[in-house]
């Protein structure tokens, strides 16, 4: 299982939201360079980084604050927030950004779902952030219909590499993931998928693991000193699970 650090970025600076409330971030850094630096020396592979303001806007916003990140992390960056058009993608993979998670733009324009898998097949998963089972897109602030489910099979049909998949009213709340969906999503889907909301204590790992997700993004608990990451790390092996690099 990877582990992910998460940096969510919001005015330049590192934050995190409880249960999405943008009126609810706490400020954890302000140079995020730095933060990522912090997290390679104790042995993450990964970051799992969001533009916060790029989510509710739809617009690149945090993009000097990106590069600086990519420039101090040697390992690789998972990168969402925004991304709604190919250019914007292209940017990114451009910067070294190693993979890309699309949420509102993938889940609200087929076709731009459509030209990201004709473009850059394998080079991005697809982010579903549920609240009380349904799908919320812009930033967590408008929620749509549809099954998170068959949405996330039909998505997987046409060729989408992976998912993370966020339990809002989990998210900041170290209040433990909700292991029963994640269950069910391993059972019920051919791809990866990365548990995101919740993770509070080192057990919740475990609990991930054995549910066998691919991957864990793991918040506030760090920024707080709930997990450490270097037994977090221990704990994983290293991260060299089935999780497709890419």
């Amino acid at each position: 299982m990877q582990i992910y650090p998460a940096i969510d970025l919001k005015d330049g600076q590192v934050v995190r939201l409880a249960q999405g409330d943008f009126d609810q971030a706490t400020v954890y850094g302000t140079d995020p360079g730095a933060v990522a630096d912090t997290f390679s020396q104790k042995g993450a592979q990964w970051l799992h980084v969001v533009d916060l303001d790029g989510a509710k806007s739809g617009i690149v916003s945090n993009l000097a604050a990106i590069e600086r990140i990519v420039g101090h992390f040697p390992g690789k960056v998972q990168l969402g927030g925004g991304i709604r058009s190919v250019d914007t993608a292209s940017l990114y993979l451009e910067r070294g950004v190693e993979r890309l998670v699309l949420g509102t733009g993938a889940l609200t324009d087929p076709a731009f779902l459509e030209a990201m898998l004709a473009r850059f097949p394998g080079r991005f998963y697809v982010g579903l952030d549920i609240r009380n089972n349904r799908i919320a897109v812009s930033g967590w602030l408008t929620e749509t219909e549809g099954d998170p489910l068959a949405t996330m099979r039909t998505m997987a049909e046409k060729g989408v590499a992976g998912f993370v998949y966020t339990d809002i009213l989990k998210d900041g709340m170290l209040s433990g993931p909700n292991l029963p969906v994640y269950h069910d999503l391993v059972r019920s889907l051919p791809v990866p998928v990365i548990a995101s909301g919740g993770i509070g204590r080192i057990e919740d790992l475990k609990s991930l693991q054995e549910a066998g997700v691919a991957g864990a993004i793991i918040g506030r608990a760090l920024y707080t000193g709930a997990v450490d990451l270097v037994q977090a790390m221990a704990l994983s092996g290293g991260g060299n699970r089935k999780e497709k690099a890419c």
